[in-house]
């Protein structure tokens, strides 16, 4: 769509806040963005000299305009996620993360299960996390297994059930591990506070949890209870060894999310870190590949969006190492410039520079792999040919004819310094 073009349209073009949407000719949506003044912001496309040849490349491409006006700009910021999300226009921030996490639900139904799932549903049941490592996911059932007495069987422990003795209690009863429900041995109001305790562990708040063992032990001592005392004891042991090890931020800190990036060329490192009550209970890194060499501070703002969505975070604080333009609801920026959310945004630095060396590491070790000499190889020839990347995808074309006639192209490929026999072939 050319300037001219532009100045037709641009009349009929909403002066509230809203999303637009470019499609090309084919009906290709190519980009979706948002805007607090939809005509100013889709003008600025049409009334700028672009210093960059993709941007300069999707307006070219730009064949039809469409906008969806909302209520506010917080509006149009979630609704701009949901749609780069569902359709992954081709000129739009691509986050590389699209895994699913596991979750643990505690499940809607009487004395509900806790169990790990992948799929999240709408079924009433609660869903903590998500959490970005299966293995923790296991570890923190575990330890939830020796601290809190859950059931883990799969009975249909209705009122109806209880009530005509349907099932008798198993070994996971006689071994401590569960309180017998099944057999009506545990109230609802009990098996509840259980669950409490749960939903306060995995939020890092472990502090009511711990006292309530504590009192809960004086209580059994007192009675000479002293077996069921050390019990106890044991629990609040595990309770105070899992706070030594998840606390790594101040406590001071308080519900916080961190982000930090890296921007290399086309792509963009954000580590997220999540903390609650003080300690680091989530962290991760995601990547990111821009495609209209868009800014740290637009990357940023838009990857955060997208993972306190993911996260299902509410905390209150962002803490970030540079202003950025983020639309959220009673949400605050904060840009430290020292004390312990500096200290948290280096430690956030630190997780980006870790994934980035982690992920040449394994390319170069992919690339020696049966090779040696290769990268020495492979190394020589950027210099040689003053690249900025090594060369690790290489063709070679070589175009012949008789006599102005029967044209023959040949083409060789070498992919990490070694031939590539399935991309290689001769075309007449």
């Amino acid at each position: 769509m050319t300037q001219a073009e532009f100045q037709h349209i641009a009349p009929s073009i909403p002066v509230q806040p809203g999303i637009y949407k470019y499609f090309d000719t084919g009906g290709e949506l190519l980009y979706v963005g948002k805007a607090k003044h939809l005509r100013k912001r889709v003008s600025s496309y049409f009334s700028k000299t672009f210093t960059t040849y993709k941007t300069h490349e999707l307006v070219q491409r730009i064949a039809r305009i469409e906008f969806t006006i909302v209520n506010s700009e917080q509006d149009a910021f979630l609704l701009e996620n949901t749609l780069i999300k569902q359709f992954q226009p081709r000129f739009n921030i691509n986050l590389k993360d699209d895994k699913t996490y596991p979750f643990i639900v505690i499940r809607n139904e009487p004395f509900p299960r806790v169990f790990l799932t992948r799929n999240k549903m709408d079924d009433g049941s609660d869903y903590l996390g998500p959490f970005t490592s299966v293995k923790r996911v296991r570890e923190l059932l575990e330890f939830i297994r020796q601290t809190i007495q859950l059931r883990s069987c799969s009975l249909l422990l209705s009122d109806n059930n209880i009530e005509k003795k349907k099932f008798k209690v198993c070994l996971e009863y006689h071994l401590g591990n569960c309180k017998g429900p099944c057999e009506g041995l545990q109230s609802r109001a009990d098996y509840q506070e259980g669950l409490d305790h749960l939903k306060n562990l995995l939020r890092g708040n472990l502090a009511p949890v711990i006292r309530h063992f504590k009192e809960e032990m004086k209580g059994y001592a007192a009675g000479l209870a002293f077996e069921k005392a050390e019990l106890t004891r044991q629990k609040i042991a595990y309770l105070e060894n899992y706070q030594s090890r998840s606390v790594v931020a101040n406590v001071k800190a308080g519900d916080v999310d961190v982000f930090s990036i890296l921007k290399e060329k086309d792509k963009a490192f954000v580590n997220f870190l999540m903390i609650r009550n003080g300690a680091i209970i989530q962290t991760q890194t995601v990547e990111a590949e821009t495609r209209l060499d868009e800014t740290p501070e637009e990357v940023l703002a838009f990857t955060i969006g997208r993972i306190r969505t993911a996260f299902n975070s509410d905390a209150a604080e962002i803490v970030v190492p540079f202003p950025i333009e983020y639309i959220g609801e009673n949400v605050q920026l904060t840009i430290p410039k020292g004390g312990d959310r500096k200290k948290l945004i280096e430690l956030s630095l630190l997780n980006v520079t870790h994934f980035i060396d982690e992920i040449k590491r394994k390319e170069k070790l992919h690339l020696h792999e049966g090779h040696p000499g290769i990268m020495d190889i492979l190394e020589q020839l950027q210099v040689d040919l003053q690249l900025q990347e090594l060369p690790a995808h290489i063709e070679c074309f070589d175009n012949s004819n008789f006599q102005g006639s029967y044209p023959v192209s040949a083409m060789v490929c070498f992919k990490n310094g070694v031939p590539s026999k399935k991309t290689t072939g001769i075309s007449m």
